[in-house]
């Protein structure tokens, strides 16, 4: 019978196995100093060399950044675009076995306006980042976040590339750069010229941070009702800064830090925010969706363990900096309640991350340099493609018919518990009902037309359009006009069946 002060200790000790027996897999002779999962264990040398190994076999197997090509680093000052910085500033010194053949450029998108930060607090973070920049001695960008009211609306205009580029062969373009260049590489202590604009002085003070800019901004965000919506247009807003930085500077390549950890979370939260269309661009290596700038992914293959152990055993500096998820609970949006979710489950089951990452590989990309030059068809804050060609019966069409009707109820109630409703909200009621659309509420309602369906969500998130940035604005207010000028004269165009079809009768 069990007692109360029995001691059951020695009963319940677990047998543990002493580190000393444990060895690296890859030599098979080194003792063990990390553990990746359960049967993946590497002494400190063979993890480093199968770190630097992973990263420059994920460029060489995609063959998408040519010699000599300009790539523009985006560096959040976080653990994993601070590792891919590490690998780049390896890669193209003397030491280093396979030499990386690229030209970098660092760019840091300063989001302190959004988070409420001081300019206090941003300049310390700004001075951190530039102190960490100027160790790599690559040329570097620090731009604030205000600088996405004033790009252009070319940004919106994805850029055609010419397909038949005499470069388009990769190793006939190795070929003559080797031969052309002969002595291009960098020495691991060699300081890149540093002579490009940069937006901190000396004394690292913003000069081009606007407190009118700031304030706009400050209450853009402050519109949109959920965080998921707030976390959706911060990162759309930062991509187009990073692309019009990318354009402004020559730069034809933009490397991301994502790791494969970021984007098993990011393909379960697009799928609950209704992305499944454009799951395939927004997790694969590459991103085309910009034209003339591609978005590499060169860190997908790592999870976030093992970028938190190589920074750690290298001595890779980072500089932590909170986002809009610091602090917040798991169910306050979309992707801190799926990044939970994935991280817990990670956790039990070790091989989770890798299984939805495996998923993702299997996505087909969609071709974008056939309709590049449509830009009617991409959507007007994301860039990718819209839902044009899906059916009547589809789930989208019912979603929106269903969303509709409910919306129409509520109004069909108010008037019959006698509520006041202005005329034209009559009108708007009947072409409803009939057409299952309107031009009612202004620049919203017109938005959502250009809008892919989860940017719509974003934007039905917001109380008020009137401080998104003008560039947005104006290249609505030019697809709308497009949009009415096809219209008028739509019965004097030919389609590509009735072009086809005339062609071969003249023939």
């Amino acid at each position: 019978m069990c007692q109360v002060d029995e001691d059951y200790d020695s009963l319940l000790e677990r047998h543990v196995v002493a580190s000393d027996t444990k060895k690296c897999n890859k030599c098979k002779e080194t003792t063990a100093a990390l553990i990746l999962k359960p049967g993946e264990t590497f002494c400190r040398c063979c993890f480093k060399d199968h770190f630097v190994h992973k990263f420059r076999a994920m460029l060489g197997k995609n063959r998408i950044i040519f010699p000599g090509e300009k790539v523009l680093l985006a560096v959040s000052g976080g653990s994993s675009s601070c590792a891919m910085l590490n690998q780049v500033q390896q890669g193209l010194s003397q030491k280093a076995h396979k030499k990386l053949r690229f030209k970098p450029g660092i760019v840091y998108i300063d989001e302190g306006c959004v988070l409420g930060q001081s300019l206090e607090e941003r300049q310390k973070t700004m001075a951190q980042i530039q102190s960490l920049f100027k160790r790599a001695g690559f040329p570097y960008h620090i731009i604030p976040l205000e600088m996405v009211l004033n790009l252009p609306s070319s940004v919106l205009e994805p850029v055609h590339v010419a397909t038949d580029d005499p470069a388009g062969n990769y190793k006939v373009a190795v070929d003559h750069f080797m031969q052309t260049n002969p002595g291009h590489f960098l020495d691991s202590n060699t300081q890149v010229d540093q002579s490009e604009p940069s937006l901190l002085t000396d004394g690292t003070v913003p000069q081009l941070i606007d407190e009118a800019q700031t304030q706009i901004l400050q209450e853009l965000f402050s519109m949109v009702k959920t965080l998921t919506a707030k976390e959706d247009l911060l990162h759309t807003l930062r991509r187009h800064v990073l692309v019009s930085t990318a354009r402004a500077e020559g730069y034809s390549k933009l490397m991301l830090g994502e790791n494969c950890t970021r984007l098993a979370v990011k393909l379960l939260a697009n799928i609950a925010m209704g992305r499944g269309a454009q799951l395939a661009v927004d997790t694969a290596f590459s991103d085309p969706r910009y034209g003339d700038i591609v978005a590499v992914r060169p860190m997908r293959d790592y999870t976030a363990k093992e970028i938190s152990l190589y920074n750690y055993m290298c001595n890779v500096p980072s500089v932590f900096i909170p986002s809009l998820e610091t602090k917040t609970t798991d169910k306050s949006s979309i992707q801190r309640l799926t990044e939970s979710f994935v991280v817990k489950l990670q956790g039990d089951f070790p091989s989770t991350v890798s299984t939805i990452y495996r998923t993702s590989e299997k996505l087909q990309t969609a071709n974008f340099t056939e309709d590049i030059a449509t830009v009617s068809l991409k959507c007007l804050l994301c860039m990718c493609t819209l839902e044009t060609t899906l059916g009547e019966t589809s789930a989208f069409q019912a979603t929106l018919i269903s969303e509709q009707l409910s919306q129409h109820i509520c109004r069909i109630t108010n008037l019959a518990i006698g509520s006041h409703v202005p005329s034209h909200s009559l009108l708007c009621i009947n072409c409803c009902l009939l057409f299952f659309s309107c031009s009612r509420g202004g620049d919203s309602m017109n938005l959502e037309s250009f809008l892919c369906y989860s940017c719509q969500q974003t934007v039905k998130d917001m109380t008020s359009v009137k401080f998104l940035p003008q560039y947005i604005m104006s290249e609505a207010q030019r697809r709308n006009r497009r949009s009415q000028m096809r219209h008028e004269i739509s019965e004097f165009l030919l389609n590509e069946d009735q072009d086809s079809t005339s062609i071969k009768a003249e023939s």
